[in-house]
């Protein structure tokens, strides 16, 4: 089951990352089901399913229907995007395709999804951590900087994109696994990374609050993704 799965995923991969050419995406998305790159596309995904499966004639449904489906929800995809939801059709995408893969395993080798191991002890602090020191522990620090962001705003006239506070996400993120896994110097080269990128800023603005902020939500972010990992490791 597993080889199968992996081989699929792999052929997968391969058709959609590797193998298709950007101006295919573009032309896929002008000319839409008149792309004539849309079926060179399902083309050599059908070929590379075929290799992956070593033109076994035992799985030689099950590739028709992965070609038939990619097609399908490659067709919905390029008719019901836009172009502010471009982002979201790409992952819709690609999870409806892996939904189809696992589809074609099951019918193969069928398996149990072991629903009950969500509810379980471990699962449920996994899934407790991962949103505490994610966004909730954004919005924390959001209500605690609050006094210092709201003076950088003040005095700087561009606009923010969010991006802070996805880097604080990623960054947590990362101290979390690092505690959980028991590789502290992860930490101290996350650390220094940041402090890195982060020298320039500093050294150009020359300003006291932009310093004080920065710090303070470091210290804190860091504070934030260790508790929330040595909190995990206490409930399991």
């Amino acid at each position: 089951m597993i080889v199968l799965f992996l081989s699929l995923i792999l052929a997968h991969f391969v058709g959609d990352f590797l193998l298709q050419p950007s101006s295919w995406v573009r032309d896929k998305q002008r000319r839409k089901v008149k792309s004539k790159y849309l079926y060179y596309h399902i083309g050599v995904h059908l070929g590379l399913l075929l290799i992956a499966t070593q033109f076994n004639k035992e799985y030689l449904l099950g590739v028709l229907f992965l070609a038939w489906s990619h097609l399908i929800i490659d067709v919905a995809k390029l008719h019901f995007e836009k172009k502010k939801t471009e982002k979201l059709w790409f992952f819709i995408d690609q999870l409806l395709h892996l939904i189809m893969i696992a589809l074609v395993v099951y019918c193969y080798f069928p398996y149990e999804i072991p629903v009950e191991k969500l509810y379980s002890q471990q699962s449920l602090a996994l899934l407790t951590s991962l949103v505490l020191v994610t966004y909730v522990s954004a919005i924390v620090l959001k209500v605690v900087l609050s006094k210092w962001s709201a003076q950088i705003t003040k005095s700087d006239a561009g606009k923010t994109n969010n991006a802070g506070k996805y880097i604080g996400i990623l960054e947590r993120l990362f101290i979390f696994f690092f505690v959980v896994t028991n590789f502290w110097e992860g930490i101290g080269f996350l650390l220094a990374a940041k402090s890195i990128f982060r020298f320039g800023d500093l050294k150009e603005s020359k300003d006291v609050r932009l310093t004080e902020y920065i710090l303070i939500g470091t210290l804190l972010s860091f504070g934030f993704g260790i508790l929330c990992a040595m909190l995990y490791r206490c409930f399991i």
